[in-house]
């Protein structure tokens, strides 16, 4: 088993995780849906054109900006490139400079991340984690999978795709020194304008009392749903 990247520390269970406002907050709607749109010359949704594209199964691990990582996660789904090039290319028309790629989700998340970083062979549009289809904790029906870049730029449950010239139609839901352009692991690019070693102290004590907070709210909401029907 390789090395843990520098300040990440290994744990055995794969929690729900992300910003603290986000932590109640659940879609409503599972369609395998994706609309494109965008810096492109036709706006398009695809549904079940994406189940008709390669499945791929891939064994990755899963970092997390705060510090924790979850080894070997096995996901299934569909590699991002393949969907691009042969979905969103020919249905949408990309304009040629638009090489941002912003991600809205279902329940109010959206992240971006270079369209260059998107089209490499280990990034997946997933809808399947350890064989069964992905759940309301790790991003159902469809969410993202970079193992390159730290978690928060694997948004989960995705209803979204957008294509753009530049960053300006994209707003990070939290602090902007949070978020970096790329957030790659190997170069530990947890954030914006403040190294990566002083973002990993002041995250690592959040870690624990995060887990339990979106562990409360999902135990809520199922409680809430086996009710309502």
């Amino acid at each position: 088993m390789s090395e843990l990247p520098v300040g990440q520390q290994e744990i055995t269970a794969f929690p729900r995780f992300g910003l603290p406002q986000f932590a109640r907050r659940f879609p409503r709607d599972f369609a395998l849906a994706l609309e494109i749109r965008g810096a492109v010359e036709r706006t398009v949704t695809i549904a079940e054109e994406l189940l008709a594209l390669p499945r791929v199964d891939q064994v990755s691990d899963f970092h997390c900006v705060t510090t924790w990582s979850y080894r070997s996660a096995r996901w299934s789904g569909f590699r991002f490139a393949d969907f691009y090039r042969q979905l969103v290319v020919p249905r949408c028309g990309p304009r040629p400079d638009a090489r941002l790629v912003v991600f809205r989700c279902r329940d109010g998340y959206a992240q971006s991340l270079p369209l260059d970083d998107l089209l490499t062979d280990d990034v997946l549009l997933a809808d399947r984690l350890d064989g069964q289809p992905l759940d309301l904790a790790h991003g159902a029906p469809l969410r993202l999978v970079a193992p390159s870049h730290y978690g928060y730029k694997n948004p989960k449950h995705l209803r979204a795709v957008e294509l753009w010239t530049d960053d300006r139609p994209f707003r990070w839901p939290g602090l902007r020194l949070m978020d970096h352009p790329r957030a790659r692991v190997a170069f530990e690019e947890r954030g914006r304008g403040v190294p990566g070693w002083l973002l990993r102290v002041l995250y690592r004590p959040l870690v624990g009392a995060t887990i339990q907070r979106f562990r409360r709210a999902l135990e809520d909401e199922q409680r809430r749903s086996s009710r309502d029907g």
